[in-house]
């Protein structure tokens, strides 16, 4: 659990997974977006598609923020062999996290050994990189949110992520429930889908146990640190 006493603006950074990920995003999208992530020292950069990343690559060269893509984004509705194929290529290309959106008709479908397959195919197929499987909870009832992790779980994911971002964000409920069902395994909880205000619920999910937070907003949440403390969301700093 983050510590938040402990943190100043700079080591915040790496609670957070910095992202753009717009339908019309752009080289010069990506740059901005790779440079802020430098500058605010993030866990990582994330792109929408493998497309992207040479030039994620190049951009974070010489920094420690990963390079890292979304797998299947935002839907989860191809085959395995795609999700494992489309993996491979980010990884090849210089990806070191990567996202793949768990396939939610059949896990609705309680067609669960096809999607624990496919899930341990793409952690095969991402060799080293960090794994994260999105759950995008907004689309669950509670029970298949319990049955999603608990798949995440068999498969060795590293992290079990909440949403994609492109659609309703989680519910404080709903990360509990996640949290619960992952207690005492390996596995971390990232949120992405961070309602507005954007700040206040970060914070908030930061104190109630998330690792990692994925958001385009990393630079204006990271900011607002001095305001969380001063209104006493966030305990103040003791180094």
């Amino acid at each position: 659990m983050v510590d938040l006493s402990k943190l100043d603006k700079w080591a915040l950074g790496k609670c957070f997974d910095h992202s753009v990920l717009p339908k019309n995003t752009n080289e010069d999208d990506i740059r901005k977006g790779c440079e802020e992530a430098r500058r605010y020292n993030c866990a990582a950069f994330y792109s929408a598609t493998p497309y992207w990343t040479p030039v994620v690559v190049e951009a974070l060269e010489g920094s420690d923020v990963l390079p890292a893509t979304g797998i299947d984004f935002p839907f989860g509705a191809n085959p395995g062999v795609i999700k494992a194929h489309e993996t491979e290529l980010a990884v090849k290309l210089g990806c070191k996290a990567v996202d793949v959106v768990i396939n939610v008709g059949a896990l609705r479908d309680k067609k669960h050994g096809v999607v624990l397959q496919e899930l341990k195919d793409f952690k095969a197929a991402a060799g080293a990189a960090i794994t994260k499987c999105i759950l995008d909870v907004n689309f669950l009832k509670d029970e298949e949110i319990v049955a999603g992790c608990k798949l995440i779980a068999e498969a060795g994911i590293d992290y079990a992520k909440t949403s994609t971002g492109q659609f309703e964000g989680p519910t404080m409920e709903q990360f509990l429930l996640m949290k619960k069902t992952l207690a005492g395994t390996d596995i971390k909880l990232k949120v992405a889908g961070v309602k507005f205000p954007r700040p206040q619920n970060a914070y908030a999910f930061l104190l109630a146990g998330a690792d990692l937070i994925g958001t385009r907003a990393a630079v204006a949440i990271i900011e607002a640190l001095g305001q969380m403390r001063e209104i006493g969301l966030v305990p103040p700093y003791k180094g």
